[in-house]
């Protein structure tokens, strides 16, 4: 039997880190063929290349060069460009992970083309359909055929949406597994000894979600409560390019850019940017991923955001929901500075092992996964020998 072809598809730094330990895996066994694809847009092929490094991991296969731009225009790049990619490796499967725009253009291709489509991360749910990340999330889920998640309330909610539940498989949640493996290499980073750090005496900014930027009442308020807070304690913010471009459409950009112990620092490799968290007093973020992986740090997160699609680290881990409020990130921030204790738990599932259950899951289906859509491959084949005619 030709080799088991598995093609990843990522589209920001982010994806990365939770595509690591699969690509590492998958190369344990003789009998699979990994492939990866990057897409490639303006600032996150720039902010990826430093994770390449930190994480070992070889360089993609495809870089589509996508560049910036609308949603539409990205998507339509992305499908354009994947269409050509998928025709020439001809996987037997293809995996997404995450809600941004690259995986739900590579999940339309994909099955379109006759590709079975494993999303990773599936079922995370805001409720906000304002959000961009939600339409990506709920559209890639309704035409997956492997829908592997990090905890059980996605699973409700895929139930809900009418997904069958011998599609739905709980895993657990691959960041810890990056995080384990380059548990030596953090602790051994000079990140702090750079940016003239102590720890647990700075806490930790990110903010890139597009939904940050949309409202600049609700930045004006994020900002004066950095500035509040900034007074207190240091704030270390690593700044992603697109932030600096939303941003800076906005007095408090200068604002930001003004207060002296806010350290506005270029973005950091994986390696530094854990090192920096696990030794923060506390973070601010409105990134999914980070949320995950405070909590699995056990640091206290402030989400500044009304929603989250990862409740399990609200529940059961580090994580409170401070939305753009003055007041509150101002008091929940300042409970923290004051020595109150978050207790959270990590939970279920997220102990190092989610990628070696979703390997062993698709070795086991790999019979079935090579026999989906068949009729649709050999349409597809017919019709590309009448084009060349």
């Amino acid at each position: 039997m030709s080799a088991f072809k598995i093609l990843s598809v990522i589209g920001n730094a982010r994806n990365l880190i939770k595509i690591a330990p699969l690509i590492a895996e998958l190369k344990h066994h003789s009998g699979v063929c990994p492939y990866l694809v990057h897409t490639g847009t303006q600032y996150e092929q720039v902010i990826s290349d430093p994770y390449f490094d930190d994480l070992e991991i070889p360089r993609p296969d495809f870089c589509l060069n996508i560049g910036s731009g609308s949603f539409a225009r990205q998507v339509a790049l992305m499908i354009q460009e994947l269409e050509g990619v998928l025709l020439d490796v001809d996987p037997d499967l293809v995996v997404v992970l995450g809600d941004v725009n690259s995986t739900v253009a590579t999940s339309i291709t994909a099955v379109s083309l006759g590709y079975p489509v494993a999303h990773i991360e599936a079922g995370l749910r805001t409720f906000d359909r304002e959000m961009p990340e939600e339409i990506n999330g709920v559209v890639t889920d309704s035409v997956s055929d492997l829908l592997f998640t990090t905890e059980p309330g996605a699973v409700k909610n895929l139930l809900s949406e009418g997904r069958p539940s011998s599609r739905i498989f709980f895993v657990g949640n691959m960041v810890i597994e990056t995080l384990l493996s380059n548990a030596d290499k953090i602790a051994r980073s000079s990140v702090h000894s750079r940016l003239r750090l102590n720890p647990r005496t700075y806490a930790v900014l990110t903010l890139q979600r597009p939904c940050t930027f949309e409202n600049a009442d609700a930045l004006s308020s994020i900002t004066a409560a950095i500035e509040q807070l900034q007074n207190e304690i240091a704030v270390v913010f690593p700044l992603h390019p697109s932030t600096s471009t939303e941003w800076e459409r906005f007095a408090s950009w200068q604002k930001i850019l003004s207060l002296a112990n806010v350290h506005t620092v270029e973005p950091v490799g994986y390696i530094d940017f854990i090192k920096l968290m696990k030794e923060s007093l506390f973070v601010m973020t409105d990134t999914g991923s980070v949320q995950d992986e405070s909590t699995a740090l056990g640091v206290p997160c402030l989400t500044l955001r009304e929603s989250t699609e990862r409740p399990v680290t609200v529940t059961e881990g580090t994580n409170q929901l401070v939305g753009s409020d003055y007041t509150t990130i101002v008091a929940k921030a300042f409970e923290v500075i004051r020595g109150v204790i978050f207790r959270g738990s990590v939970p279920e599932k997220w102990d190092g092992l989610a990628t070696k259950r979703i390997v062993s899951l698709l070795l086991k289906q790999e019979g079935k996964i090579r026999r989906m859509y068949s009729a649709v491959k050999q349409r597809g084949i017919c019709l590309d020998l009448l084009s060349r005619a």
